[in-house]
């Protein structure tokens, strides 16, 4: 569609995250980036997200309203600041709202305290948000024509429009949930529902009733008016047994409202040619100068200079989901080939200890950071020949966009956005022919994970013309976020008119 006959709307976009300001992953990628490109598509778009005492005021030049927001919670009503922000530069900048509450909010962690625990009153600081978010577009005389909600930690909102708001202007926004991991739902103990001044007859099996517990998402599944997954592959997958974590059939009920729209990725961020962490920015057609990130990913690992040997990267979260146990167990046999092996992440304990110690076990060969570097990110992107990325699930993933920017040729599992993203290698074809873009495996186990490495690591030797082409292949992939923007604003245009029926 023309993008200058595209609907505009109003928006109010609701994030427990939004990078910069607070990230712990792909969903604070999103909400950073998304209303950017929705705004340059003509939108009203305002964004509301906890102010956590990560975001310092100072630093982003925050304005505080002299206005306190009352929100009701539990069994009365709080107080909450409100700073003012905005996301983005020059013409193309969005309003941000941050809601300030020392209690709630004023904490080191995002949503885990420092052992990794989700905070016990998770329920309440995420009601909070969500009836704030509500109580601040009251307070704006903003009412949107879409309120775009994400995650469990805003999904109460869908709910609060159709049952404590249904009688205020604000009920007949039409609501979007987008799902950025399914796994994460928010459970709390049934009596908690206290604290969301919702009542028990939302307690049923089509409301926020689950297996005889309070769970937000699934409240939020029923009421929002459209769904969305962050990839095709994996609005399909939450819809079946495997993939839905207990609430595939509330998926399937929903079917007809749930679409799968793939992330983007930015390239004004990540672009070899313009990239200030590389020593030797590149393009598609100077893949030499990528040789020379090589070597400087070789030297900051203390690895053997050999330019001769693939050098395979690995930047995750150490967490089962990323398949880091696999990885592990598969680790002994990867490194008998004859290729190199780096790592940035951090995670379960064991998995740090582990990884952690790689560089000693395998001198020359492998070298590890554990924690996380946003610089040495971009090197390893840069400098690798391969990725590795064998997830269980991932509901859309950016490093393998990442590293086809790059030219680094992800080796991944078939699984969402991995699925979407990564054309799997064809040897049968001649290297001037469409041959793909990485190397792509089904089963999830220590020797197809074997299998998979050593057969890139075989055609990185054996088949030099195909792999320079795939790098190629790799590199003209268009995964901005541009399209995103344009199917996001054909489902709000399917929400807004769902909700005028409904």
């Amino acid at each position: 569609m023309n993008q200058a006959v595209l609907p505009k709307y109003k928006v109010l976009f609701v994030s427990s995250e939004v990078y910069p300001y607070s990230h712990s992953g792909g969903l604070g990628d999103v909400a950073g980036t998304l209303p950017l490109y929705l705004k340059a598509l003509g939108h009203d778009i305002r964004i509301v997200t906890p102010r956590y005492y990560v975001v310092d005021t100072q630093l982003y030049k925050l304005k505080k309203d002299l206005h306190a927001l009352g929100v009701p919670i539990g069994f009365g009503e709080q107080w909450a600041g409100i700073y003012h922000g905005k996301l983005g530069s020059g013409n193309n900048q969005v309003p941000l709202y941050f809601l300030d509450h020392e209690f709630y909010f004023g904490r080191k962690g995002i949503y885990n305290d420092e052992s990794g625990k989700g905070y016990d009153d998770n329920l309440q600081r995420y009601t909070m948000l969500s009836r704030g978010a509500l109580q601040l577009a009251k307070y704006l005389d903003f009412y949107p024509d879409i309120i775009h909600v994400n995650d469990w930690q805003t999904a109460l909102i869908p709910v609060y429009l159709n049952t404590l708001e249904s009688n205020n202007r604000l009920s007949e926004s039409a609501t979007v949930l987008t799902l950025h991991n399914l796994s994460h739902q928010g459970i709390f103990y049934k009596d908690d529902i206290v604290h969301t001044q919702l009542g028990w007859e939302n307690f049923h099996h089509m409301g926020l009733e689950h297996q005889g517990m309070l769970n937000v998402l699934k409240g939020g599944l029923y009421h929002a008016t459209k769904i969305n997954a962050v990839s095709p592959t994996y609005a399909f997958e939450i819809r079946t047994g495997d993939g839905g974590h207990g609430l595939d059939g509330v998926l399937r009920d929903r079917a007809s409202d749930l679409v799968g729209i793939l992330n983007g990725i930015d390239y004004s961020i990540w672009n070899p040619g313009a990239d200030p962490f590389l020593i030797a920015p590149f393009d598609q057609n100077h893949l030499e100068r990528k040789l020379e990130n090589k070597r400087e990913l070789r030297r900051i690992f203390h690895l053997e200079q050999r330019d001769d040997v693939p050098l395979v990267g690995l930047v995750s979260r150490l967490a089962w989901q990323k398949g880091i146990d696999v990885v592990a167990e598969a680790l002994d046999r990867i490194m008998s080939l004859d290729l190199q092996f780096v790592l940035l992440g951090n995670g379960e304990v064991w998995a740090n200890f582990f990884f952690g110690d790689i560089g000693r076990k395998y001198p020359g060969k492998a070298g590890s950071y554990i924690g996380y570097n946003n610089e040495l990110a971009h090197k390893i992107e840069a400098g690798a020949d391969l990725f590795l990325m064998p997830s269980r699930f991932e509901p859309c993933g950016l490093n393998q966009m990442f590293s086809q920017r790059y030219g680094t040729l992800p080796i991944v599992r078939h699984t969402g956005g991995l699925a979407d993203t990564v054309r799997n290698f064809s040897e049968a074809k001649r290297a001037s022919e469409e041959t793909g873009t990485g190397f792509v495996f089904h089963d999830l186990h220590a020797g197809a994970l074997y299998d998979s490495v050593g057969w890139a690591v075989h055609t990185f030797y054996k088949k030099k013309e195909h792999f320079q082409q795939m790098m190629k292949n790799a590199m003209a992939q268009d995964f901005s976020w541009e399209k995103a923007a344009v199917d996001y604003t054909m489902l709000y245009q399917s929400a807004v008119a769902a909700r005028k029926a409904f």
